[in-house]
């Protein structure tokens, strides 16, 4: 409806809304979000008891939408990615205003793919699209 649509994210405020996001749910639920790859199977957990509530997509949008924006930071930060306003284009298709840019100069919509694994289910792993993801920086084991 017109006038109820709510301000587009930028990708200039997702490393702050990662950041909120696992401050709130941190203090209230204990959940080990440290923004490691292994931490992509703890939201892959979340989704999946999201899924099996059968809650409402729209009653749990701003979790999903919190859920995305860390899978993206996660990206950000372990795979060398960087956010990224998209362009009218990229919108339509993506159905998002943000994602991430890896280093080889694909774009990737981590806010999409937590909506999938919601939709789709166990065939959507969050920790699998990461560890299958394409333009990637891979980490030397230290």
């Amino acid at each position: 409806m017109p006038g109820d649509e709510k301000q587009r994210p930028t990708a200039g405020a997702m490393r702050h809304e990662a950041v909120a996001f696992v401050t709130r749910v941190t203090a209230r639920n204990r959940l080990p979000l440290d923004y490691s790859v292994a931490s992509l199977r703890v939201v892959d957990f979340v989704v999946d008891g999201l899924r099996k509530g059968k809650a409402d997509r729209e009653r749990v949008a701003g979790t999903l939408f919190g859920l995305g924006v860390y899978v993206g930071e996660v990206l950000v930060r372990r795979a060398g990615a960087v956010w990224v306003d998209f362009d009218a284009d990229q919108q339509a298709y993506f159905g998002q205003s943000v994602g991430v840019r890896m280093p080889d100069g694909r774009v990737w919509n981590p806010l999409g793919r937590v909506v999938n694994r919601y939709e789709v289910g166990r065939e959507e792993s969050l920790q699998t699209f990461y560890l299958l993801l394409h333009g990637r920086i891979r980490q030397r084991a230290s």
